[in-house]
């Protein structure tokens, strides 16, 4: 399938950078997909087999790799905003409809992992959005600290985050964390052993530009985003949730719960296996023809 680079501005002008995927077979203007990762995903990240799938049913798709990260600029490099991020995600909206491929009556979002929580924020608070789809989200900063950190630890995350702003305001560069480790009890964003499988892995198959770093300041700014508190006013926006039910990297009852705050319409679907199940195999399956069947029946193609 043919996809085009492209790049546009981002939140304080940053160029932001990722592929357009036409609609496949159309004659007339179509609905456009906003397709984005997780905390330190890249596009790469099978984000790619998500945009062909779609596209292949008739819907533009617009991927991009956040500000900070992969082929996208921005300063410091790693460091994920989550404020920055989603703001993006209405810049790519924004991008979409000037497309004369899109008609901007028809958009929809999909966000998979700490995405997953940011198109809650923007469907509830960009009324262009006609439907959305949230994939094995993280939903709650503080829950996810709470439930994904070892009690023990917890003291020694606070005071890590501690010392790095201190370190900051004294002019000191960023301190940075690994993303995942081999190491259960060593320090980490994401600490299970099934992550590290699946970021090292995938990687090393399609993703040489991810890197198993970021900055230390953004475990502090995903503690402080509480995308649930948002979910509420999505309505009458059609949601459809994605849950994974063996989730231990987004805990899937934050995401059981913050589905229960969610008013209609909105669907659910729980898929079998942990967060990473999503991306390949039947779980791919399954994930992609449930948002495709939402799209194409909220939005038409």
């Amino acid at each position: 399938m043919t996809r085009e680079d492209i790049e546009f501005p981002g939140e304080n002008g940053v160029t932001l950078r990722g592929w357009f995927y036409p609609a496949q077979n159309a004659e007339h203007p179509a609905p456009a997909i906003v397709v984005t990762h997780g905390l330190t995903g890249v596009k790469e990240m099978y984000l790619d087999d998500y945009a062909a799938y779609f596209a292949d049913a008739g819907l533009n798709v617009v991927v991009y790799d956040h500000q900070n990260f992969g082929d996208s600029d921005g300063m410091p490099r790693l460091e994920g905003d989550p404020v920055l991020q989603y703001r993006d995600i209405r810049n790519a909206i924004t991008y979409a409809i000037t497309r004369p491929e899109v008609d901007a009556s028809k958009i929809g979002l999909w966000g998979t992992s700490f995405s997953g929580g940011h198109v809650l924020v923007v469907a509830a608070l960009d009324r262009r959005v006609k439907a959305v789809v949230s994939q094995v989200p993280g939903v709650s900063g503080s829950g996810m600290l709470n439930r994904t950190v070892r009690p023990d630890f917890i003291p020694h995350v606070l005071g890590m985050m501690d010392g790095d702003r201190m370190h900051r305001f004294a002019g000191g560069e960023p301190n940075m964390l690994p993303v995942v480790t081999p190491d259960p009890t060593a320090q980490a964003v994401m600490a299970s052993s099934d992550a590290y499988e699946w970021f090292t892995k995938t990687a090393a198959d399609r993703a040489p530009n991810w890197k198993n770093e970021m900055t230390a300041r953004s475990l502090e700014l995903v503690t402080e985003y509480e995308p649930v508190s948002y979910i509420s006013r999505i309505a009458p926006t059609p949601l459809l949730m994605v849950v994974a039910a063996d989730d231990v990297v987004a805990p899937v009852q934050l995401a059981l719960d913050a589905y229960a705050e969610a008013r209609e319409p909105k669907e659910i679907r729980v898929i079998s296996g942990g967060h990473f199940d999503a991306y390949t195999g039947p779980g791919f399956d399954e994930c992609a023809a449930a948002a495709r069947k939402h799209f194409l029946k909220h939005l038409g193609a």
